[in-house]
């Protein structure tokens, strides 16, 4: 019963992101800038991950692995690629589903995955991107716990 009652609370809160999304022009500026980083935070690392297995955007992900990283994760720098797509699917989903803490969760991801990335030669213009995403996931956390009711 709990269980059921949990979904219905999932399922009537993306109800209600998914019409404010649908007319955004009608709602007021905070809930706007939360909206649209909601968003982001679950197209971002949604298509980055499955760019991961796909490598349709990019098809060396590898070379985005620090040799410091590369020798603390088992396997090789390619099988710490599909680990990281996983991962970030996996927030995704929990942005979706709890944006306080899946927003939290992604911008330690991506706070890690900055780290990583300045310690490439040439990667840490990249490396600044991602410290930003990270900073917008904390924000986008925050901010849910004004515009997100069943987030705990």
């Amino acid at each position: 019963m709990a269980l059921t009652h949990a979904w219905h609370d999932i399922v009537h809160d993306m109800k209600d992101e998914m019409h404010d999304l649908a007319t955004i022009t009608k709602v007021d500026a905070a809930r706007q800038a939360y909206l649209a980083l909601w968003a982001t935070m679950i197209a971002f690392p949604l298509l980055l991950g499955i760019d991961r297995f796909t490598g349709a955007m990019n098809g060396a992900w590898e070379g985005y692995v620090a040799t410091w990283m590369n020798d603390i994760l088992p396997g090789n720098a390619s099988d710490a690629v599909v680990v990281f797509g996983v991962a970030e699917v996996a927030l995704a989903v929990l942005v979706v589903l709890a944006p306080r803490v899946g927003g939290d969760l992604l911008g330690l991801w991506f706070g890690l995955l900055a780290v990583n990335l300045f310690t490439i030669e040439s990667m840490a213009w990249i490396g600044m991107g991602t410290a930003a995403l990270a900073i917008c996931c904390f924000a986008m956390a925050r901010m849910s716990t004004a515009y997100h009711h069943t987030d705990g």
